[in-house]
């Protein structure tokens, strides 16, 4: 079989993640109590998107509209574009990512993206560094129902690039990344250069760890020999 495509995160995987998120955190449970949340629905410890899935139960057990709920998911993810934008324009792209997505291209392989970023950001991104002819398809946040780790955010990259999970590699520094390629059976790779550990990474189920993004094609290369002994 052997290796036939690598998916990436963007944020602290090709690019420095620095987007304020405490700050952004506290901006958007903010704006969900001024919305009429309880308190108590919510933590700080929250994920923005934690934070959406919870009050999307509270709405539901208040008999409101789905239409309500969109307007405060509109309201939401409007505040994190904002802060998305604003790191995007200040992040710098790691050290030896043209390098490796030249070296992937070179092997033959499809390449991907998936981030909880939103297209706008991630376009950004891509058009700044001109890295965008490097990817076969890009999935931000917007273009699905459930981001990850729920599998429909992988599953659609994979789809489109028309590549099986077994013959794909996940490569991210979060531990979402890892549970998707998990979930899928793809080849989880944890980059310990944004938000998790090397342990959290492993916890969440890397197959792999590698300290930087330029040792990705000898792995790959070492994935493919094993597979062949099989």
């Amino acid at each position: 079989m052997g290796v036939k495509a690598v998916i990436f995160d963007l944020d602290g995987t090709i690019v420095s993640f620095n987007l304020d998120y405490k700050t952004l955190r506290g901006e958007v449970r903010a704006c969900l109590l001024r919305m009429g949340v309880p308190a108590s629905v919510l933590s700080v410890k929250d994920s923005i998107f934690e934070m959406l899935k919870k009050t999307e139960i509270f709405v539901r057990n208040s008999g409101k509209s789905a239409e309500v709920m969109q307007e405060i998911r509109d309201e939401v993810l409007a505040i994190a574009e904002k802060y998305e934008l604003e790191a995007a324009r200040d992040t710098s792209l790691l050290p030896g990512t043209g390098e490796t997505l030249r070296v992937l291209k070179r092997m033959g392989l499809k390449i991907g993206l998936f981030t909880l970023s939103s297209d706008k950001a991630a376009n950004y991104i891509l058009q700044r560094f001109k890295l965008a002819d490097f990817f076969g398809v890009t999935v931000p946040r917007n273009k699905v129902n459930f981001v990850k780790p729920n599998p429909e955010h992988l599953e659609m990259a994979l789809k489109i690039l028309g590549v099986a999970p077994t013959e794909t590699v996940v490569v991210g520094d979060g531990g979402v990344d890892m549970e998707s390629a998990k979930e899928l059976k793809a080849f989880a790779v944890g980059l310990p250069t944004g938000t998790s550990t090397i342990e959290q990474l492993k916890y969440n189920g890397a197959n792999y760890i590698i300290t930087s993004i330029t040792d990705l094609p000898v792995l790959i290369e070492k994935i493919n020999k094993s597979q062949s002994r099989q």
